[in-house]
């Protein structure tokens, strides 16, 4: 039976009496409103770990001025029933307060590879998404983490981080689970209207035409982003907010694909800003 634990205190004495038993523990960080891609990561690491605990926590630190925190998606309810049926062992649920002292002063930052990709638009964002997986890192003491590959940049930055601050942590990238047409599952497609809806799936098609072309041996990245960008310009409620190939090492533009590269893009339909990607490496 799941378990819901919403204090530091609380959450540190169930890591600790699993350590006593010699169990290995997988950590499955999110924002909440969980769905199958949430449900794929709880279920990879239900099956490689011994226990897994699962965190929901809408992270304010992470969202810019004019950002969607306050009708970000919450229902506490369908995660815990996402969480059972999935594997979790614990569900761990604190309010800003348990996370944030009134008077916190301690920051994560992180330079370079934050800058391009959502780093430009959303200044600040991956600091505070390194802010408290750091935290949740100390919190639940996990052999392992599992981050979808969605959010692909994040994966990088916090693998970074890792290596950077010396976790001792397993990082496991799950590949993105989509929809039948082609859309990645995502907690933010529920702000999309019907007609909305209907036009996201031309973010999977543009990025499927740039890795046909990578696949048929093209190592230009202008002429890869340009093939993903005249896909997206098909439809009109897409507003393109960037098209990019960078490193996976750097998170760098690159000019040719000799090692594996980050095909990223973001594209607001309507009100919503839907990210998106695939990686490629030509010795593969």
């Amino acid at each position: 039976m799941i378990e819901i634990v919403r204090t530091v205190a609380e959450m540190r004495a169930r890591r600790a009496a699993w350590r006593r038993q010699g169990l290995s523990v997988g950590l499955v960080p999110t924002m909440g409103y969980l769905h199958e891609g949430h449900a794929s990561l709880i279920e990879t690491a239900a099956a490689t770990d011994d226990r897994v605990i699962v965190s929901v926590y809408v992270n304010e630190r992470q969202f810019g001025p004019g950002e969607d925190l306050e009708r970000y998606p919450r229902d506490i309810e369908r995660d815990l029933a996402v969480c059972e049926r999935a594997g979790a062992d614990i569900l761990f649920n604190p309010e800003s307060a348990e996370m944030y002292a009134a008077d916190h002063s301690t920051t994560v930052h992180m330079a370079g590879i934050t800058d391009e990709l959502c780093g430009r638009s959303r200044p600040g964002h991956f600091d505070g998404v390194c802010l408290v997986v750091s935290k949740l890192f100390n919190i639940a003491e996990p052999d392992r983490a599992y981050f979808g590959q969605k959010d692909a940049q994040q994966l990088l930055v916090i693998r970074r981080m890792v290596r950077d601050l010396n976790f001792n942590i397993e990082l496991i990238g799950c590949p993105t689970v989509r929809e039948p047409d082609g859309l990645a599952k995502s907690s933010r497609n529920a702000y999309l209207s019907d007609d909305e809806r209907s036009a996201a799936p031309i973010l999977h098609r543009a990025l499927a035409c740039g890795l046909t072309l990578c696949e048929q041996g093209c190592r230009d990245a202008s002429r890869v982003r340009r093939a993903v960008s005249d896909a997206l310009a098909e439809e009109p409620l897409a507003q393109v907010e960037y098209v990019e190939v960078v490193s996976t090492d750097s998170v760098q533009p690159v000019e040719r694909i000799d090692a594996e590269v980050l095909c990223a893009i973001a594209v607001r339909i309507g009100g919503t800003r839907l990210i998106d990607n695939f990686m490629f490496d030509p010795e593969r």
